[in-house]
């Protein structure tokens, strides 16, 4: 039976359009690595869904003032609709507001209050004296205890990217009504995250093959220790807790709950498939791999948070990776779709093609560094790079092959020297992508698949089959014959990056059988190709742009 590998992908708030940064970050990235493990024959189970519990999305329906499923339902169509569109092959999208969700949810929660994990304490919680209702961690804004910055959230800076406790800003103030807010005591359910600190720090030494930036963070975290940090919030959306110790208006909070979803959305596939008990190949088996793609502001969730909630639940399966990306910058500033800076995904598709947008953000995917990027590098890398060296190498070959082999793939004569090192080229290509892969290693793999199509553009020009069929047929078909073989093996490395036009070269050449070069079938019918991808128009491309800059 084939190893299962589960890839948990960050869950996005339904609070407004996701931009190119998200996309980079996780979604594109979790799709390129599942591809490439369902090539490799492994047994993948890729899940994510739109987090509907986000005070974010209680702040804008606010400030709408419309209801917050008002806003879920808009931004969950969008992110159902732009996943289609992107070719993102998840196992299941859903949301946290499933009876399903708050049923696992809740179930965590007993199985870790009964462990002792779990307790009641009062605590200060600001409380707005003109709205005159407590505020969640996203209703109060205020300066930066550790980086000074003015603008920083009750949960999280967004500056300098620590995780937050509302009572720790400085200058604080609600987003409800701009007062000042006060301390006023509540009574709130605590996760004890500090009774993990010694398992978290033992089982994060032991990790290996992580990226240094996200063990660094999290282990940096772990010197001051993990603080206890309360569950529950004075708020009328979220989950309802399973006891009623508290009495009315409190509900579970966004922090506990999201991190479930990978949990809930595993057995809300599982039921769909009609076994509801397929979920535990993946978290109950020891020989299960999980992968989480997150953003390096997700890191102390993903690494320390969840894992102690794991622990606190019983034997389920910890992060096999952690593989979190750094920020992707435009014009220098962090990509953020309510702060207006970068594309949004929907706008990358109105302009570009889905398999362009792939390639160049994959070609930037932000693995060890934040990374700078913009409309002009997005199509210039379409252009220069996809279009010029593999769409080109593609539309040739085809075409030649179709002129001069009798519009199908004929038997090759005797290989030359040249002819098998090409073909070993490209082999060995398909070898070294897949270290690459196995290390989440995504950019280094997409060099590796470029490379090769430079190195099959290259056989191509210096064997010139285009003049050699006119003096010598049976050469110039070899040559071509050769040079469609390591296409067919090339196509396999860019497979999971781009699977729209890997579905076209399917229609040729038939479907690839798995990560390794397939052999061409004789007689394979080879019509006159139409280009795989379209050139940028960069003037348009510069038009629009100024228009809306102005």
């Amino acid at each position: 039976m084939s190893e299962p590998i589960l890839v948990a992908v960050a869950w996005p708030y339904a609070s407004g359009s996701r931009h190119l940064g998200h996309l980079a970050g996780a979604y594109l990235p979790a799709d390129v690595f599942a591809r490439y493990q369902r090539l490799v024959g492994r047994d993948v189970l890729m899940v994510s869904g739109s987090d509907v519990h986000g005070t974010p999305i209680t702040v804008r329906a606010d400030d709408e003032g419309v209801t917050p499923q008002d806003i879920v339902d808009r931004y969950h169509g969008e992110f159902v609709r732009q996943w289609e569109e992107l070719g993102v092959s998840w196992d299941l999208y859903t949301t946290t507001g499933t009876e399903n969700h708050a049923a696992v949810t809740q179930e965590m929660f007993l199985k870790q209050l009964e462990a002792g994990h779990i307790d009641r304490r009062m605590s200060d919680q600001f409380f707005d004296p003109e709205a005159e209702r407590f505020l969640p961690d996203r209703y109060v804004e205020g300066t930066c205890p550790h980086c000074s910055y003015a603008d920083a959230r009750g949960d999280q800076c967004d500056n300098c990217g620590r995780t937050l406790d509302a009572v720790e800003l400085g200058d604080p103030r609600s987003k409800l009504s701009g007062a000042t807010p006060v301390l006023r005591e509540t009574e709130h359910f605590y996760y004890r995250y500090s009774d993990f600190n010694d398992r978290i720090k033992e089982w994060l030494t032991s990790r290996e093959g992580w990226r240094p930036h996200v063990q660094n963070f999290a282990m940096g975290w772990l010197e001051e220790g993990l603080h206890d940090r309360a569950i529950t919030r004075d708020i009328e959306w979220g989950i309802d807790l399973p006891v009623d110790d508290l009495g009315p208006g409190k509900r579970i909070y966004v922090w506990y709950d999201a991190v479930i979803g990978y949990l809930s959305a595993s057995k809300e596939w599982a039921a769909s498939t009609g076994d509801p008990e397929a979920w535990r190949r993946w978290w109950e088996n020891p020989d299960a791999k999980s992968y989480y793609f997150v953003g390096k502001d997700n890191i102390p969730f993903h690494c320390l948070f969840w894992p102690a909630q794991l622990m606190g639940a019983g034997d389920l399966q910890l992060p096999t990776n952690v593989p979190a990306n750094q920020y992707v910058t435009f014009k220098g500033g962090k990509a953020s779709a309510s702060r207006g800076i970068g594309l949004t995904i929907q706008e990358g598709l109105d302009r570009f093609q889905p398999d362009g947008i792939r390639f160049a953000l994959a070609a930037a995917f932000p693995e060890q560094a934040d990374t700078e990027i913009s409309e002009g590098e997005i199509a210039r890398r379409i252009n220069e790079e996809l279009v010029a060296t593999w769409g080109n190498l593609v539309n040739r070959v085809l075409s030649m092959t179709n002129k001069n082999c009798d519009g199908q793939v004929l038997a090759p004569g005797e290989l030359s020297a040249d002819d098998a090192e090409i073909l070993a080229v490209v082999d060995k290509a398909i070898e070294d992508a897949a270290a690459h892969f196995e290390a989440v290693e995504l950019r280094a793999a997409l060099r590796v698949a470029m490379a090769s199509a430079q190195a099959v553009n290259a056989y191509l020009n210096a064997l010139e089959p285009w003049r050699t069929v006119k003096t010598d047929l049976d050469r110039g078909r070899t040559i071509l014959h050769t040079a469609l073989s390591a296409i067919n093996g090339v196509r396999v490395l860019f497979a999971p990056f781009l699977p729209f036009s890997s579905a076209q070269l399917d229609e040729v050449l038939g479907q690839i059988s798995g990560w390794q070069r397939d052999e061409l079938a004789v007689g394979t019918i080879i019509d006159k190709p139409t280009p795989l991808f379209a050139k940028v128009d960069l003037e348009a491309l510069e038009a629009a742009a100024s228009l809306s800059e102005a």
